[in-house]
């Protein structure tokens, strides 16, 4: 079967595969790595597969369409997010009325909300496959009737039927993504080593954290670890592939949540060599056990990613973190004690968030040695915990899905609550940004970390994007202000 799968645009540099579906403030662009794992699952059956980066390359409508034109697919696979799903359901239709075949979509939105992107879908869309889609993707490919397939939602008889979960699949089976359809020169972040790729060492996490998209729609809280061997034959895969990677980016959700899984992955390494050959960064708790640092500082570790998100206890328990500041002190101490580069991941807007947690947050950030952060407010995603907490109480200000971004397609705040409203949430997220990165000694540390022309350009990709985006953010303001002003 010909199978197209598409990864829209919406927007310019709009960000698909991140946690947060929007144009990012550092103006990074990640690997659909996941899409690229069902597509090689698909071509392993046999299937002709053709992938469309739309997202990363800000392909236009037209361009999209002549590409399913030309290919004539019998199936297009189309990915979704809460921002965007009005525009993917475009394309979903625009590849029925082009070459009438099935259409199905993927993604944590559809996931979500199987029944209302059918409803508004009007007849474009065949088939949701939800949650953790490789085989059911494959299983619908293979013409299996949809009432066998497990994880479905689809219209029978004018009726909307949802078929049970099956089970979560075993990851160590699961084929490397089909790097080929894309160039790892499309995708950008100031915090990694250019050019660099992202590598998914297992799925699910422990955590509890009621934010958390991916865990409660996609992966699953059940850690499923993918053996060692495996993990690092990816590694020689895509060097093989990309011999000028500098960087390789485990993007599990939680790459220290199983010590001897890293131990493995760590001594399979350094057992080939490859901490001689290319850097690792990964995301991490503030609860990693600390003797795991050294070992995978010896196996080329470079960057941690850490969810640090806030700096009181309160706000922590408030979104079940399960962590405490004290822990995320001492952990990024001993993780700088031996020289790793630190990016902070905070968090404003919590369940009784204030202006006094906010800047203690702010405080908190300020205070750790951290070369990096990202602040946002909290992305209340449908289908998580802390979405339905806001509906119930009619604290999300977002009147429909595209909502979920501003008319820039920038990251936006979502939740307005009686001590704290939106704009002050806005406010505070600025203010930590500009707190955080305008202190001399921050830009004193920034500039003294420069050592060759790669780091240069990785810094002055991230200053154009700092300015870009508060640019278009005074801009915004200044708008909405003189809209103010003409109501007055």
């Amino acid at each position: 079967m010909k199978i197209i799968y598409i990864n829209p645009a919406y927007g310019e540099n709009f960000v698909r595969s991140a946690r947060w579906a929007a144009k990012s403030r550092g103006r990074v662009q990640r690997h659909p790595e996941q899409a690229l794992i069902q597509i090689a699952v698909l071509e392993k059956a046999g299937h002709e597969c053709k992938f469309i980066e739309g997202a990363a390359l800000n392909l236009s409508k037209e361009q999209i369409k002549t590409e399913i034109a030309s290919f004539k697919p019998e199936l297009a696979i189309i990915h979704t997010t809460t921002p965007s799903i009005y525009n993917d359901i475009e394309y979903a239709k625009a590849a029925k009325d082009i070459c009438g075949c099935k259409t199905v979509m993927v993604g944590a939105h559809a996931s979500a909300e199987p029944e209302n992107t059918l409803t508004i879908a009007k007849g474009a869309v065949d088939i949701i496959a939800r949650g953790e889609a490789d085989y059911t993707l494959r299983d619908i490919a293979a013409g299996l009737s949809l009432q066998q397939i497990p994880g479905i939602t689809y219209f029978e008889q004018d009726k909307i039927v949802s078929n049970d979960n099956g089970p979560f699949l075993d990851v160590s089976e699961l084929p490397f993504p089909s790097w080929k359809h894309i160039d790892p020169l499309w995708y950008h972040d100031a915090g990694k080593l250019y050019p660099f790729l992202t590598l998914y060492s297992g799925r699910g996490c422990f955590g509890k954290c009621s934010f958390c998209r991916e865990t409660q729609l996609i992966n699953g809280r059940a850690l499923r670890m993918r053996p060692a061997e495996k993990v690092v034959e990816e590694i020689e895969y895509d060097l093989k592939l990309f011999p000028f990677l500098k960087e390789i980016m485990f993007e599990t959700d939680t790459f220290s949540a199983v010590p001897r899984h890293v131990e493995e992955v760590c001594a399979e390494i350094i057992k080939r060599g490859l901490h001689k050959k290319v850097s690792f960064s990964c995301n991490v708790r503030v609860d990693i056990k600390l003797d795991l640092l050294p070992l995978m500082r010896k196996a080329g570790f470079r960057m941690l990613m850490i969810g640090f998100e806030f700096g009181t206890q309160e706000q922590l328990d408030a979104v079940k973190k399960g962590t405490t500041p004290e822990m995320g002190k001492k952990f990024a101490e001993e993780a700088r004690r031996l020289g790793f580069t630190l990016h902070g991941c905070f968090m404003i807007g919590a369940p009784n968030e204030t202006e006094e947690s906010a800047q203690k947050t702010i405080d908190y950030a300020k205070s750790l040695p951290l070369d990096t952060i990202q602040v946002s407010g909290i992305a209340v995603y449908p289908g998580t915990e802390i979405f339905e907490w806001a509906k119930d109480n009619n604290y999300i200000t977002a009147k429909d899905w595209p909502d979920w971004v501003d008319e820039n397609h920038e990251q936006v705040t979502l939740l307005s609550y009686p001590q704290m409203s939106k704009s002050q949430i806005d406010f505070y997220i600025d203010k930590a940004l500009k707190e955080f990165y305008l202190r001399p000694k921050q830009i004193f540390k920034m500039a003294a970390g420069i050592k060759n022309l790669g780091d240069i350009k990785r810094k002055a990709y991230g200053l154009r994007s700092f300015l870009d985006y508060f640019k278009t953010n005074k801009r915004k303001i200044e708008n909405d202000s003189s809209r103010h002003s003409c109501r007055s």
